[in-house]
């Protein structure tokens, strides 16, 4: 399966892609019903290398989530990627695009999952509203006009 998801903000990416790359700001873009919470002593200085763990509860389901940075490039982009945790793959680009006076943030997923042709449309919803509340929160946190534009967010699976 893969996912994009696209939110423009009216902030220059040499102030969003900072807030980013502190990995404390996850809490603030992870929607509350997932009972996020990272295990990894803070502050975490994200860098090629870093390893974070983390803990969710996925349907009711407590587990332990654990990824690496594998490429780490202010600011144009940086790829998260599973080590451990619900999914067989899970492979996360996030770039930050100057576009029209601000930031493009466009979000890359490809993931597996076992059983994928069975639970694919369920974690397609999951995961649009995962995507959907990180854009409502980027709108609030950085101060975008009301109404908010919703976010493009697309599926292949």
């Amino acid at each position: 399966m893969r996912l994009r998801a696209e939110t423009w903000v009216s902030t220059p990416r040499t102030e969003v892609f900072p807030f980013f790359a502190d990995a404390a700001n996850l809490q603030v873009l992870t929607p509350p019903w997932l009972h996020f919470s990272i295990l990894t002593p803070t502050p975490v200085q994200v860098r090629r290398g870093t390893e974070i763990g983390y803990r969710i509860r996925l349907r009711g389901v407590p587990m332990r989530w654990e990824s690496a940075i594998t490429a780490f490039d202010p600011p144009e982009c940086f790829v998260d990627e599973q080590r451990r945790g619900p999914y067989r793959r899970w492979v996360h680009t996030h770039r930050f695009l100057e576009s029209r006076g601000g930031t493009t943030l466009l979000d890359e997923v490809e993931c597996e999952m076992i059983a994928g042709w069975l639970i694919g449309p369920l974690v397609a919803r999951d995961l649009r509203r995962i995507f959907g509340y990180r854009h409502d929160a980027l709108m609030e946190i950085f101060k975008q006009p009301h109404p908010r534009p919703a976010a493009n967010i697309r599926f292949v699976i």
